[in-house]
């Protein structure tokens, strides 16, 4: 009787926690998500002016046209279609060091940053541990200010108030280093270009 009795109480615990933990607690999650914060609880995805989604504002993207900023570089091959989204999965190359293809990849991109007149700063040439790191540094977003702006043809004056503006500040004020999201950047960039020419 007394082991009926345990059993019995150890079935009401177990499916009051998996009643809590499984229904209860997910779901209130999602209804406070969704109410307060919707867009990062979709993945904080951007859409341009005819509301298709062109990437998500915490995952790193490729670019590699002279009229954007480059972000840091990255194993993860993402898919240029319409949705943007990743095709591989977040990590990094785990080369040692020591590996002649790391330090072939890396002294490749050096050169040609020396070559374009950019200092091969560390967040241009290594990759993030996830390798979907959006940001860059303030600083590497400024060795790539003259490219941009002379491929877009405009001053520099006119990008440095949109860099300013995707500058994100340190995490509770005290935690790491401002970074420039790469992708919020290059789309006010083209936002800025549309509304130029249907002013002239």
């Amino acid at each position: 009787m007394n082991f009926i009795q345990e059993a019995s109480k150890a079935i009401r615990i177990t499916l009051v926690l998996w009643l809590v933990t499984a229904l209860i607690y997910p779901l209130a999650i999602l209804i406070v998500g969704q109410a307060l914060f919707p867009l990062q609880a979709n993945g904080s995805v951007m859409v341009n002016i005819e509301n298709q989604p062109i990437g998500s504002a915490l995952i790193g993207q490729t670019f590699t046209s002279e009229r954007y900023f480059h972000g840091r570089p990255s194993l993860v091959r993402y898919s240029q279609g319409r949705r943007a989204r990743p095709t591989g999965i977040s990590g990094a190359s785990n080369l040692a060091p020591s590996n002649p293809a790391l330090v072939d990849r890396i002294v490749e991109q050096a050169t040609q940053f020396r070559d374009d007149n950019i200092q091969p700063l560390a967040d241009l040439i290594y990759t993030s541990g996830s390798g979907l790191d959006p940001h860059i540094s303030v600083r590497s977003a400024r060795q790539q200010l003259r490219r941009v702006s002379r491929a877009r043809g405009v001053q520099d004056d006119e990008i440095i108030p949109l860099l300013n503006q995707y500058t994100d500040g340190r995490f509770l004020w005290i935690f790491g280093e401002p970074g420039v999201n790469v992708l919020r950047l290059n789309y006010a960039l083209d936002l800025q270009e549309i509304n130029r020419l249907q002013n002239q």
